[in-house]
């Protein structure tokens, strides 16, 4: 046998051309941040901030809203959200149990209320209850008045969106839990009063409060009731007095006073969401 020699051959790695995957992803960013302020820019430098100032930002018109834009009409708004807040959860735990029962006539009303009112404009119900209810129950008064209405008006959008809010935080809830309530001697009904309800409602507090959000903007429809001066909500309010003026200045500061609401309720629910997505982990 001959000796023979086994020479390693150096492998050479090759040589990367081009740019790396983040090389690549930090350009991307780089040219999309790029266009983006080039077409803030373009866009600021063909406003006219001249007639923007002059239709939206008069400070002698801002000033004459105060302070009946906040004791008013800000008043005004968080008094009709609230209330329709308020029948809206009643009706809707009433609606999202019904859902949820083994009766099945139950389970049909609830069904045709939810695809009904979540199907029609919340304009239409306003209207419903502001015309066809004095038509068909001429001796009937609504209690509240304005108030009343605009809380059954309200109620009736909000509460079909509650009920399937509150039907998947009921069904959220292990099922054990009821097991467990039910061998401690609870009734069903018990239980679910006492025992899941309060654990659903940990679980769609956000989507609720999100809801009352929702319900905020949508007092404004209020004008369709047909309102006295002192019944004005925000909206009606700034386009009153932007009427009046001739100017839109009311209208910018009625919106400031949406944001000084809205947006920290949108911080509210973002920060429970963040907390419960922590507990789940």
């Amino acid at each position: 046998m001959s000796d023979t020699t086994d020479t390693a051959v150096p492998t050479v790695a090759p040589r990367r051309t081009g740019l790396s995957r983040r090389q690549k992803r930090r350009l991307s960013r780089g040219l999309q941040y790029t266009v983006f302020v080039a077409a803030v820019i373009a866009l600021a430098a063909s406003a006219d901030w001249g007639r923007l100032q002059n239709q939206f930002a008069q400070a002698d018109i801002a000033k004459q809203m105060f302070p009946d834009v906040i004791t008013l009409a800000l008043k005004n708004t968080v008094l009709y959200t609230l209330s329709g807040f308020v029948v809206g959860l009643v009706l809707g735990m009433a609606i999202a149990l019904m859902r949820l029962s083994s009766v099945g006539p139950y389970r049909w009303v609830a069904g045709i209320y939810i695809e009904i009112f979540r199907g029609l404009p919340a304009l239409l119900i306003f209207i419903f209850v502001g015309v066809a209810v004095p038509l068909a129950f001429p001796g009937m008064e609504i209690v509240g008045g304005t108030y009343g209405k605009v809380a059954l008006a309200l109620g009736l959008v909000s509460a079909a969106y509650m009920a399937e809010t509150i039907r998947a935080g009921i069904q959220a809830v292990p099922k054990g839990q009821m097991e467990a309530a039910r061998s401690l001697g609870f009734s069903p009904a018990r239980a679910m009063v006492s025992i899941i309800v309060p654990q659903a409602f940990r679980i769609i507090l956000p989507p609720l409060t999100n809801e009352l959000v929702l319900l905020f903007k949508d007092s404004s429809l209020v004008l369709f009731l047909g309102v006295t001066l002192e019944e004005r909500e925000l909206s009606k309010f700034g386009r009153d007095l932007a009427s009046q003026t001739a100017n839109s200045t009311p209208i910018l500061v009625a919106g400031l006073c949406y944001l000084l609401v809205t947006i920290p309720l949108g911080f509210v629910v973002r920060r429970m969401e963040a907390k419960a997505q922590e507990a789940v982990k």
